[in-house]
């Protein structure tokens, strides 16, 4: 059963973490606006799949920001072994996990020049540590934790006086923003008291996240034991999961799939398959029949009945992930959504067996919120 020790767990957790590093968090969203002012990038790496899924997460938040108003900042998500080949000496780089090659990829960063922040113990120059045995509700705070500087680095290229290299300007253009963060209205000159306004803002969207958790896993306490119910039948009658979704419901998928096919100790191994991980099928699909039919057409393909299919959607109602869905009760599948927002068509229409629902229209504080309810669920499999 999902018992409230795991809400309040989580949100404890949460609590502890960014009471401890929001100054810090602030201070390296200043770094990094100074870095990607200068022309540097984002690199970020990992070794294992399911750290594979935040390098791959946290690069397309850079890249395809989803927030109106936010510029698009060079990220790339690239494998420990091919890091050292790729840094320059401007970028910042962020370390998944820890181990051998992590550390090594890190030291040649820190040798090149670069700013290192590392999720692990790595030998980065800015360590975020969660200092939680439990590695689902690490990779949480993690996830809210980079969440958190992608949202807050922004802040600096309104402030463009304060970043080492640019011009000072008296006052500045707070613009699509002003109403996000309205202290973007300070002084250019002083940079601590801009500072400690982000530091408030970091601890403000932890607090956001972790009552979002709450609602997620509260509100939807029937809906994710009785899909943990069908997913372990599934498995225990030989069937596999298919998971998918778009962007960073994408990565979602694939920490999903990671989760199943390589689990922490504790949990067995379950056979997974991720739809979004080829883009050699995902592209051919596009280009000659179209976007809507990329997860559909690898249903008909993989998917038998006594399989089950989950997908991540933050709006509900995107249409390769509706197609997919009805492609997978034709065939036979069990259905599992996790949704944002008010559910969209898959809540009104009830396209999917078992729906989770977080209520919310902020794209990273949904994401973070699903990937509690999918940790919840994945454990809930195994006590079934």
């Amino acid at each position: 059963m999902l018992a409230a020790a795991a809400i309040d767990e989580r949100v404890a957790c949460g609590e502890r973490f960014f009471t401890a590093e929001h100054e810090r968090l602030a201070r390296l969203c200043h770094r990094m606006a100074e870095r990607f002012s200068r022309g540097g990038r984002l690199v970020a790496f990992g070794c294992s799949p399911a750290d594979e899924s935040d390098v791959r997460h946290v690069a397309v938040e850079f890249v395809h920001p989803v927030i109106v108003g936010k510029r698009a900042l060079p990220a790339l998500g690239v494998m420990c072994a091919d890091a050292a080949l790729l840094v320059r000496p401007d970028d910042v780089t962020m370390a998944f996990g820890s181990g051998v090659q992590a550390a090594a990829a890190t030291r040649a960063a820190r040798a090149a020049g670069c700013l290192t922040i590392g999720f692990g113990e790595v030998g980065a120059e800015h360590e975020l540590l969660v200092g939680s045995g439990d590695p689902f509700l690490a990779q949480e705070q993690v996830e809210t934790a980079y969440h958190v500087l992608w949202e807050l680095v922004h802040v600096f290229f309104e402030h463009r006086g304060l970043l080492a290299g640019r011009d000072e300007r008296p006052r500045h253009d707070t613009g699509a923003s002003s109403f996000l963060y309205p202290f973007l209205s300070e002084a250019e000159h002083d940079l601590d008291a801009v500072l400690a306004d982000v530091g408030d803002s970091v601890l403000a969207k932890a607090a956001e996240a972790g009552a979002l958790r709450a609602q997620t896993l509260g509100d939807g306490r029937a809906a994710i034991q009785d899909a943990a119910r069908s997913l372990r039948a599934c498995f225990d009658g030989g069937g596999k999961l298919l998971a998918l979704g778009n962007g960073g419901s994408a990565t979602d998928a694939m920490d999903a799939v990671a989760d199943l096919r390589r689990p922490p100790p504790a949990l067995p191994p379950r056979p997974a398959i991720d739809l979004a991980e080829d883009p050699s099928i995902l592209t051919a699909v596009a280009n000659d029949v179209g976007v809507e039919a990329m997860f559909a057409r690898q249903v008909i393909a993989y998917g038998r009945p006594g399989d089950a299919l989950l997908a991540f959607s933050t709006s509900g109602g995107s249409e390769n992930v509706l197609a997919a869905l009805g492609q997978a009760r034709r065939e036979g599948l069990v259905t599992i959504a996790f949704v944002g927002y008010d559910g969209g068509r898959i809540a009104a229409e009830g396209l999917a067996d078992h729906v989770v629902v977080t209520h919310s229209e902020h794209i990273p504080r949904i994401q973070e919120a699903q990937a509690s309810a999918w940790h919840v669920l994945r454990e809930l499999v195994e006590a079934t």
